[in-house]
């Protein structure tokens, strides 16, 4: 629970014909992830399946594509497993690109269909700006012998002036529609010396020439009913190709299930990669598999193999736990929180887990922080009807409206009310500085364990001197509790104390000498770096430990708003007072249960898991039967 599961570097040596069979059976298994082991690359020169893999990805991709015209069920469960071969595999290819075809050509149709009715749309809306007019709009258009006429548009405000300066050469402007802030106009006149001279005057007024489309020349009722007959030749034929769409699925979704599960089955053996490897007839496959599973693995093979094979299980030593793949416990309880974890990062193996510490600590803070028997009430009721979209997450949200439930027994605290009954602790405003030693020791016993987590990660790690004299190690922590001893001490008697004061010095000094001898610079540079580092180690216990203040402060917060909305409902009477004390906690619910969460992710986060663990770990990736590759 506190450490990820141990593993075993394994190689299976066994016949090459057992190759895909073996794949198969370890996916069904779901605890074995493949990984090539470069120091057989030399033996095993070659890399079976590859031809095989070019198929499968190929056949991935036109089930792809097909799914997207014809929606599939859901996966479930495939049993009886069986190898796919090469050549099944081929022939569902081939299959699937013939009806890939037939989809692409429904596309094709679709595509065309789509088009024309984006024409139309354009069409009828051109003819709506020529709507007014109800001419036949191709006498708008062309060539004349006397007669010089333009149709466009140009900005209204414009329009007074250049009917003025057209008068003048005796041309006519006519508006028939006027739309964001520009008017569309036709201007005519007698065709004469003066037709450049017009068209300057028409550009300086912005004057933009509308075109006419061909499918526009003829009178608007007559183009508005060719155009109604062709949107609904368009839809009829898109009804059609629909219902002919509709039958090609019914008839083949069955057979692209069958293929999809052929595919399923076929991905363990492409998913090996170079993990698998060959030479002649022997082949090998490299991976891990956690320690615990190691005997479920051989017992499998041994059923599924009609070949003899052996596997070989190393211990990887210290050296090359960066290599090893992560495999984090995880149960139903647990799930959303490891997912939470895992948010930061994944903890490098060897490394402590720090899923449990995280769920407890958590769940704490927030109920600190959320103190309500009715507010967690309605937590919990809201997750449990809404367990279907919250999935996972609902014993995550369950355990936060518990410890909201059980803080707010401790407050006497419900939906806001103080006086109900009598706090089994403390209501948090009646001592606010109480509250906020409370959480002052709570961030100090929180900064003390993830130091001591730190220490023990870089124990496992080899890192010794990390573990001794880093900014969390054994020396800065030491140095922490005796400046906390000592400002106790203070505090109590109005002296620091000599043992305090001599674990301060001697260990202040001792960070700053590992400071000197890990910096590298100039010897001025590497005494400055030195000495801002180690009050920065100091400073920083202090800042972060002074941010667990706002588990109280939240708490107070809490009662706070609570105080505000009851204020508010007294000034009301009857339904009003009501509304707004439901409204009000509403709001806290939702509001402050969302700012309480981010601040308690923000602690883990921040002032827990930057402090001892990387999150640069490798995460376990079992080899399933999916359609996604390695999980």
């Amino acid at each position: 629970m506190f450490k990820p599961l141990a593993m075993k570097q394994v190689v299976i040596q066994l016949l090459a014909d057992d190759l895909p069979r073996a794949s198969l059976t370890l996916a069904e298994l779901g605890v074995f992830s493949p990984s090539n082991r470069e120091e057989f690359n030399e033996y095993f020169p070659d890399i079976p399946g590859e031809h095989y893999r070019e198929i499968y990805h190929q056949a991935c991709s036109r089930l792809q594509k097909i799914e997207s015209h014809i929606p599939l069920g859901p996966v479930t469960t495939i049993s009886p497993t069986r190898v796919i071969s090469e050549q099944e595999l081929s022939s569902t290819n081939q299959w699937l690109g013939e009806i890939w075809e037939r989809c692409s050509s429904y596309e094709e149709h679709f595509r065309r269909l789509t088009d024309e009715e984006h024409m139309l749309n354009q069409l009828e809306q051109a003819l709506d700006n020529f709507a007014s007019l109800n001419i036949d709009l191709s006498l708008l258009q062309g060539e004349r012998l006397f007669l010089d006429l333009h149709v466009g548009m140009l900005p209204s405000a414009n329009v007074p002036k250049l009917r003025e300066a057209i008068a003048l050469a005796d041309y006519l402007l006519f508006s028939y529609l006027e739309n964001s802030n520009n008017t569309h106009v036709i201007i005519i006149g007698i065709k004469g010396a003066r037709v450049k001279e017009l068209r300057s005057v028409m550009d300086t007024a912005g004057f933009h020439a509308l075109e006419i489309p061909p499918e526009l020349h003829d009178k608007p009722e007559r183009i508005r009913s060719d155009l109604q007959r062709r949107r609904e030749t368009v839809a009829r034929e898109r009804t059609e190709h629909q219902q002919s769409m509709q039958a090609c699925a019914d008839e083949v979704r069955a057979q692209l299930e069958q293929a999809r599960n052929q595919l399923i089955l076929a991905e363990p053996y492409v998913a090996m990669g170079d993990a698998a490897r060959n030479l002649g007839q022997l082949s090998i496959i490299s991976g891990w598999i956690p320690e615990r599973e190691l005997q479920r693995v051989e017992s499998a093979l041994y059923k599924a193999l009609s070949g003899p094979f052996q596997i070989t299980a190393d211990t990887p030593p210290r050296s090359r736990h960066r290599e090893v793949p992560t495999c984090l416990p995880v149960n139903w309880l647990t799930s959303a929180f490891s997912s939470l974890v895992k948010q930061y990062g994944v903890p490098r193996y060897g490394e402590i887990n720090p899923t449990l510490i995280f769920a407890l600590s958590f769940i704490a803070m927030f109920g600190m922080m959320f103190g309500d028997v009715g507010h967690g009430a309605v937590i919990i009721l809201a997750a449990w009807l809404g367990r279907k979209k919250l999935k996972s997450f609902t014993p995550f949200a369950i355990c936060a409206g518990l410890s909201a439930s059980l803080f707010g027994l401790l407050y006497g605290s419900l939906f806001g009310y103080e006086h109900l009954f009598h706090a089994v602790w403390i209501p948090p405003l009646s001592d606010p500085l109480y509250m906020l030693s409370m959480a002052l020791f709570w961030g100090i016993g929180f900064m003390v364990i993830i130091s001591l987590l730190y220490i023990h990660n870089r124990l496992v790690s080899g890192e010794i001197s990390h573990a001794l004299f880093d900014t969390n190690g054994v020396v800065s922590i030491t140095l922490y509790l005796s400046v906390l001893a000592g400002t106790y001490q203070l505090y109590q008697s109005g002296s620091f104390g000599w043992l305090p004061a001599a674990l301060s010095i001697l260990t202040l000094l001792t960070l700053l000498a590992f400071k000197l001898i890990e910096t590298q610079a100039p010897p001025g540079e590497r005494m400055l770096v030195a000495t801002i580092e180690t009050f920065e180690t100091l400073t920083g216990y202090i800042s972060n430990t002074l941010s667990f203040l706002r588990v109280a402060a939240f708490s107070l917060n809490h009662v706070a708003l609570a105080i505000a909305v009851f204020t508010l409902a007294d000034m009301m009477d009857g339904t009003g007072h009501w509304l707004m004390v439901v409204g009000g906690n509403l709001f806290i619910l939702i509001l402050e249960g969302a700012i309480v969460t981010i601040q308690a992710l923000r602690l883990e986060y921040y002032e827990g898991f930057s402090r001892f663990f990387s999150g640069d770990g490798t995460e376990f990736k079992p080899l399933k039967l999916s359609l996604q590759g390695v999980k």
